[in-house]
């Protein structure tokens, strides 16, 4: 039997199985570190084909809960999800406290979080990078590149570009350890004071070579979330183009109902 009729539509089969297979991992009954049942189990067990089991465990694959590798199978996976609070995260009194925001919400949820730095130096503005900032194609541009880490996983890169003209004279900023409350400190030290902080996200797959940086399975969802950092001048004195794994971040946003 290929699908199941409910609501007034057929659900394929393949649907209704990967569907159980989820409600088991979210439930608890597969713990994360457990091995979901191979395919010749699965086929046994819901008298279906092989084609119909390897149909369900894309979809499985699909959800996040699963880290998948050639020829071990699937495991659930251990990694709960950090809550972003886009109201709470960039206040200035974290800054003022030495709390760099991803280290801080890590923490909160109970995971061990590394920031590894893959690159600091000068480049030339990507178009639409320099269209945020408001300068010219190619003009020189700080860049700094890193790779988050929970829990030993790898789970977000993230690359910040500052005006050149805003940087020179901040030290710190080609460090790879900015000092207490991150390079967003170190620009208001330097009289940057930030008026807002703009954030356009993407969800899509990730590609092969996204796939491979982050530890995901192939094709695996991730967000796309780019942020611009605005001084109370109206200038943008950072835009940070970030590629998270989207089964490791839940984003919160709290919306004024008035004017």
């Amino acid at each position: 039997m290929g699908t199941a009729v409910g609501g007034g539509r057929a659900v394929p089969r393949y649907v209704q199985i990967a569907d159980e297979i989820i409600q088991q991992i979210r439930a608890g009954v597969l713990k994360p570190g457990d091995m979901v049942p191979s395919e010749s189990e699965l086929v046994e067990r819901y008298g279906v084909s092989g084609g119909t089991i390897r149909k369900a465990m894309v979809e499985v694959r699909a959800s996040g809960l699963v880290d998948t590798r050639h020829g071990k199978g699937s495991m659930v996976k251990d990694r709960p999800p950090v809550w972003l609070r886009s109201s709470d995260r960039f206040r200035a009194s974290h800054r003022r406290a030495g709390k760099a925001a991803y280290l801080a919400e890590s923490a909160q949820s109970g995971a061990t979080a590394k920031v590894s730095v893959l690159y600091i130096g000068p480049m030339e503005a990507p178009e639409e990078i320099a269209d945020r900032l408001g300068v010219p194609a190619g003009t020189q541009v700080l860049a700094r590149r890193r790779l988050y880490f929970r829990n030993g996983v790898p789970v977000e890169t993230a690359s910040s570009y500052l005006p050149w003209d805003v940087v020179k004279d901040i030290p710190e900023l080609f460090a790879e350890n900015p000092g207490p409350g991150g390079i967003y400190a170190r620009l208001e030290d330097d009289g940057h004071t930030f008026a807002e902080f703009v954030e356009t996200l993407q969800a899509r797959p990730a590609s092969k070579a996204e796939a491979s940086e982050l530890a995901l399975s192939p094709g695996a969802p991730v967000v796309h979330l780019v942020r611009n950092a605005v001084t109370e001048a109206g200038r943008v004195v950072e835009v940070c183009d970030t590629l998270m794994a989207a089964d490791q971040f839940v984003f919160e946003y709290r919306i004024p109902a008035t004017d």
